[in-house]
């Protein structure tokens, strides 16, 4: 035997109350190590924030890198796929930190690409600590402008 019951569309809303303890209890009642940049913080691990776009000609990744030379960067696109690796080395090892918040360790970010490019033509480049990686759209996806002609 079936029922029907009344559909509470406002029922599995969050109250502001609990979204604001929710919010207060990630900030403040979490050990530091759980930022949200270095989650894996025990297993020497951080994540890599960057931003990517895209322009008519170009497909643009913008990484904060701060502290490291670009030989410490390895970026590599393999078919549809980019990844940048590298490591964040902590200034003081056997030190007794008071607040640590930058984080430290390696990180590899890889990336879906979902337009094609041309990675034989990319240019990675580094300034004041923020990698602008430009990778070229293929020929076959840049916009066409086609001329109106009068008869």
């Amino acid at each position: 035997m079936s029922s029907l019951v009344r559909w509470e569309p406002f029922s599995d809303l969050v109250s502001l109350r609990d979204a604001m303890n929710k919010l207060f209890e990630e900030s403040y009642v979490r050990p530091p190590t759980t930022h949200w940049l270095c989650a894996r913080a025990q297993e020497g691990r951080c994540e890599l924030p960057l931003d990517a776009y895209v322009t008519s000609d170009d497909l643009i990744i913008v990484a904060q890198v701060p502290g490291l030379s670009p030989e410490d960067v390895e970026i590599t696109i393999e078919g549809d796929t980019l990844s940048i690796k590298g490591e964040f080395k902590a200034p003081a090892e056997n030190a007794d930190y008071m607040i640590q918040e930058r984080s430290y360790g390696t990180f590899c970010r890889t990336l879906r690409l979902n337009i094609p490019v041309q990675p034989d033509k990319a240019e990675a480049v580094f300034d004041k600590g923020v990698l602008v990686l430009t990778i070229p759209k293929a020929e076959e996806v840049k916009p066409k402008a086609i001329k109106v002609k009068v008869k």
